[in-house]
C-alpha cells in the first residue's frame, strides 16, 4: 500500500503536472487530503478575510498508473473513507441559490466524532463521506480543480461514496489521478453552498480496465449503474446524461436501442449533483436487475 500525503497537491488537471507516486495496476492508495479551503478555516479566529483563494480545492496527486493509456479507462474501488474530526459549513453571497439572503458570510464549524456530526449542540447526525473532486488529468490543457468534465474532476456526486466503484476515462498516458474535497455530509444538488467541507484520507484501489468504449465518468454501485455528466447548464448536463446512459446500455450492456430507451424511460433516474461549480452537474441511475432481466430473455 502507498500514502500519498497532502504535501503532493494540485490546483489544476493536467497532462504537465509531476506525478506524486507511480503505482501498478491493482495497487492500492491512500490519498491525505485536506478540505475545500486547505485547512484555511479551521482556526476559530479565521474568516473568509484570511482565506487566500489561490489554495481553493486542492487535490491530492497526482498518481501515476504503469499501464494507463489514452482509451483505457481507471477503476477505482473506493474501500474506506476517513474523516477529520472538524467540518466547514459557510453560506454567504458569492455561490448557491440562497446567496441572496445571505448578504454576509456564515461559517459554522462542525464536530464530527465516531461518524456523527454535531450541528451547534443541537442537531446529530450520521455522516455520509463522499468525494467531491476525483480526476484523471484531461486530453488537452488543464483543467481547474473547481470545474467538472469528462475526466471527472469537481463532481460532487453523493454517490462517490465508500464501496462504490468509480470509473474514469484515462486521457494520458498513466492517467494522472489526483482528489480531494472530501465531505462528511451534502444533500444532492449542493443548492446553498457547499458540502460539509473536511480533511481526511481516502484508500482507493486502482485498476486499469483497457477497451471500454466510453469516456465519461460512470459509478457501480451494488444495485444500480450512475453515469455523471456535467454541462455549462442543467438542461445541457441532463441531456448529455440521457444519452450517455443511452450509450452505457446500448455499448456495454448490450441493450437493444429500443429496449435500452425503453428502460430509460421506465427507470431511469436524472439527479442533480450540484449547481455552484463553474459547470453543472447531474447524474442518471438505473437499477442493475433490470437490465440482467432484459439480457437474459432477450
Amino acid at each position: 500500500m502507498i500514502k500519498v500525503t497532502r504535501k503532493h497537491v494540485v490546483y489544476e488537471m493536467s497532462s504537465s503536472n509531476c506525478p506524486a507516486a507511480v503505482v501498478e495496476s491493482g495497487e492500492v492508495v491512500v490519498f491525505e487530503t485536506y478540505d475545500c479551503y486547505q485547512g484555511q478555516l479551521l482556526p476559530e479566529e479565521n474568516t473568509f478575510e484570511d482565506v487566500d483563494r489561490r489554495f481553493g480545492n486542492p487535490a491530492t496527486g497526482p498518481v501515476y498508473v504503469n499501464g494507463a493509456m489514452p482509451g483505457d479507462m481507471l477503476k477505482i474501488s473506493i474501500e474506506k473513507l476517513d474523516l477529520g474530526p472538524i467540518g466547514i459549513l459557510d453560506i454567504g453571497p458569492t455561490s448557491g441559490a440562497l446567496k441572496e439572503y445571505f448578504p454576509e458570510a456564515i461559517i459554522h464549524r462542525i464536530r464530527v466524532t465516531d461518524n456523527t456530526l454535531n450541528y451547534d449542540g443541537r442537531l446529530e447526525l450520521p455522516t455520509k463521506p463522499m468525494i467531491g473532486v476525483i480526476g484523471n488529468a484531461p486530453a488537452k490543457g488543464a483543467v481547474s480543480t473547481m470545474t467538472p468534465m469528462d475526466h471527472g474532476g469537481n463532481m460532487d456526486c453523493t454517490m462517490i461514496t465508500e464501496g462504490a466503484t468509480l470509473y474514469l476515462p484515462v486521457f494520458v498516458e498513466g492517467a494522472l489521478l489526483a482528489i480531494g474535497d472530501l465531505h462528511a455530509i451534502m444533500g444532492d444538488g449542493e443548492v446553498a453552498n457547499c458540502g460539509l467541507e473536511i480533511e481526511g484520507e481516502a484508500t482507493l484501489k486502482l485498476e486499469v480496465i483497457h477497451n471500454m468504449p466510453i469516456t465519461f465518468p460512470v459509478v457501480e454501485k451494488e444495485t444500480h449503474w450512475i453515469v455523471i455528466a456535467s454541462g455549462a447548464t442543467l438542461d445541457q448536463a441532463s441531456e448529455k446524461a440521457a444519452k450517455q446512459l443511452f450509450r452505457f446500455l446500448t455499448e456495454c450492456q448490450n441493450l437493444s436501442k429500443t429496449d435500452a430507451g425503453m428502460l430509460i424511460d421506465m427507470l431511469g433516474n436524472l439527479i442533480v449533483c450540484q449547481i455552484v461549480n463553474p459547470m453543472k452537474t447531474v447524474r442518471m441511475e438505473i437499477p442493475k436487475w433490470a437490465i440482467e432481466r432484459l439480457k437474459h430473455t432477450a
